[in-house]
């Protein structure tokens, strides 16, 4: 049988003192490459698992965030869609005017002011059913047949549950011609704003009211869009520092400092390359002793 090789005390250390360096050389390198002090439970349990539960609410959240992103385009189109309804109310309003202010018998000029008051009065319902954003429009209703607006509803926790301090629901309100009770113009022989006499003036004045009534609606529905549009960009933003607060204490945990893991390799090279020169001292020393026989 062979028998074991023996090492003497002085090699059997260096050599243990190598490995020792080597595995922490390799230690080093990994995290260098991966820029991870921590890259699995074995290197740190507890800093591993908790790193991980934070990128899994901050992933979480990122997702609320892009609910809530969308849910401010929502409001913003319908917004926007709200100023142009009111601009062509407007509108409405001075052609309106221009009919009532016209001689009872040019009956002519109120004809094509009537043409372009309904002209514009269908334009509201149009503005109003392309208000649409991703399947979803906020002031799209019609009274007839009972179809309501849509309703918006954005959640700012990722907790699975309908506390309304966790979610935000937003009612649509219908803003086409016949919920706001703007009228179609009337036109006949002796009628509306067809009629030949000072009674011309009163008929439109009915038209210019229901303008004026829509004009208070609309702007107040615009408002509180509005302003549930600025409350959802604060949670927006309340939301995006909060996934980075909470990305950035995952890193911490983790990430390494390349500056100092560095100046290890650096170190554990030259002292890698030291405990080469050490164990081949004591070899020598082994040798020398071969030498005396």
């Amino acid at each position: 049988m062979a028998s074991d090789i023996s090492l003497s005390s002085a090699t059997r250390s260096n050599l243990l003192s190598l490995q020792r360096t080597t595995d922490l050389i390799g230690r080093t390198q990994e995290r260098l490459s991966t820029g991870k002090k921590v890259n699995s439970a074995v290197d740190d349990a507890l800093s591993f698992f908790t790193s991980r539960n934070l990128n899994d609410r901050a992933s979480d959240l990122s997702s609320i965030k892009s609910g809530i992103e969308e849910g401010i385009q929502v409001l913003t189109t319908t917004t926007d869609a709200l100023t142009n309804v009111e601009d062509v109310l407007k509108q409405m309003k001075a052609i309106a005017s221009s009919a009532k202010s016209t001689a009872a018998t040019d009956t002519s000029t109120r004809q094509k002011l009537f043409s372009q008051f309904n002209e514009l009065r269908s334009q509201v319902d149009h503005l109003v059913n392309d208000a649409s954003y991703n399947g979803i429009n906020l002031i799209k209703g019609d009274s007839e047949t009972a179809v309501t607006p849509d309703t918006l509803t954005v959640k700012f926790s990722e907790q699975n549950d309908a506390e309304p301090k966790r979610q935000l629901v937003i009612k649509g309100e219908s803003s086409d011609a016949s919920s706001l009770n703007v009228q179609s113009a009337a036109y006949g022989a002796g009628t509306g704003w067809g009629v030949t006499d000072a009674t011309h003036a009163k008929v439109i004045d009915s038209s210019i009211a229901e303008i004026d009534s829509a004009l208070t609606t609309v702007r107040s529905t615009a408002q509180t869009f509005g302003t549930n549009a600025s409350m959802l960009q604060i949670r927006a933003d309340f939301t995006a520092n909060l996934v980075n607060t909470l990305e950035t204490g995952a890193a911490n945990l983790v990430n390494a400092d390349l500056n100092e893991e560095s100046a290890n390799m650096l170190s554990l090279q030259t002292r890698q390359s030291l405990g080469s020169i050490a164990l081949s001292i004591a070899q020598q020393s082994e040798q020398s002793i071969l030498r005396l026989f």
